[in-house]
């Protein structure tokens, strides 16, 4: 048996209260590894492509409200 398989086992058999704890504590590690992903993009500019499309647009009146 794999370690993943083992974890789904494990993750499977618990308590709906420890799943949920669980569940929260995955989503928030998931969420923060993003945040460290997006920062890392911007940081080197992977994102300046989205500034110069929402200037673009901005120039050409088209740019729209949230």
């Amino acid at each position: 048996m794999t370690r993943l398989e083992e974890l789904e086992l494990a993750i499977e058999s618990l308590p709906e209260n420890e799943y949920s704890q669980f569940r929260r504590w995955f989503l928030e590690r998931d969420w923060e590894k993003w945040d460290r992903e997006i920062e890392a993009d911007s940081t080197s500019g992977k994102l300046d492509f989205l500034v110069k499309e929402a200037q673009d647009a901005k120039a050409k009146r088209t740019l729209k409200d949230l």
